[in-house]
C-alpha cells in the first residue's frame, strides 16, 4: 500500500469558535452584546496567560465568539493590518428584517459603514469594531428548501450560473436552484413535474 493511499482527510464539521484579541473587558461586552446583541454566556481566565480574561459570547447559532481581554490595554481603532494570511473580515449572519435596520442603528452610534452592498445572493454591510476589526453583517436573500442547507443551494446556483455564462450568482440562479432541489429531494405523485401555464 502506498503512502498516499494511507493519507486521510481531517474532516471538519463547522466552526467551533473564533477567538479575538481584545483590550479591556468592558469594551468587549459593550460591543459584542451591547451593539451586536450576542449574549455574554461565560468568562474565565485565559488558561494560557494569567494576565488576561477570556469572555465567551453566543453569536446566535450556539457556536462561540471569544475575546481575550487585558485591563492594561486600551481600545485602539486603527484598522487591523491586512497582510497575507491575516483575517480580512469576520462575517456574521442577520435576518433580512434586521439587515435593513443596520445602517440607521450604526448611524445613531456615529459608526462609519459601507451602507448596503448588493452581493447578488446576499446583502452585506461593512464596518469596524472599536478595535479596528472589519466586520460584515450579511443576510441571505433566500431560504433553502426544507431539509437543505444554504450551501446546497449555492452549489446548484453556481452550476446554473456557469452553464449560462453569467458573471456572478444572482436571484434567478437561486430561484432555479431552489426549484431543482425541491424536485430532486421532495416526492410528488405527478409523473410530469414540468412548468406549465395554468391560466
Amino acid at each position: 500500500m502506498s503512502k498516499s493511499s494511507q493519507i486521510k482527510k481531517i474532516q471538519t464539521q463547522g466552526v467551533h469558535h473564533i477567538t479575538i484579541n481584545g483590550a479591556d473587558r468592558q469594551t468587549s461586552i459593550d460591543f459584542w452584546e451591547g451593539v451586536l446583541g450576542m449574549p455574554f454566556i461565560f468568562e474565565q481566565p485565559n488558561l494560557d496567560n494569567p494576565n488576561e480574561g477570556h469572555l465567551y459570547f453566543d453569536p446566535g447559532d450556539g457556536r462561540l465568539i471569544t475575546i481575550f481581554t487585558n485591563e492594561d490595554l486600551k481600545p485602539d481603532a486603527t484598522p487591523v493590518p491586512e497582510a497575507v494570511g491575516s483575517l480580512h473580515h469576520l462575517a456574521l449572519n442577520v435576518s433580512q428584517a434586521t439587515f435593513w435596520q443596520i445602517a440607521a442603528r450604526l448611524d445613531v452610534r456615529g459608526v462609519d459603514h459601507s451602507g448596503p452592498v448588493d452581493r447578488g445572493f446576499m446583502d452585506s454591510i461593512y464596518f469596524r469594531d472599536p478595535l479596528g476589526l472589519r466586520l460584515e453583517l450579511a443576510s441571505y436573500r433566500f431560504e433553502p428548501p426544507e431539509g437543505c442547507r444554504h450551501a446546497e443551494v449555492m452549489i446548484e446556483a453556481h452550476k446554473i450560473r456557469v452553464a449560462r455564462g453569467d458573471h456572478h450568482i444572482d436571484r434567478e440562479h437561486l430561484a432555479d436552484a431552489i426549484e431543482l432541489l425541491v424536485e430532486l429531494k421532495q416526492n410528488s405523485l405527478s409523473e410530469d413535474r414540468s412548468s406549465r401555464n395554468a391560466y
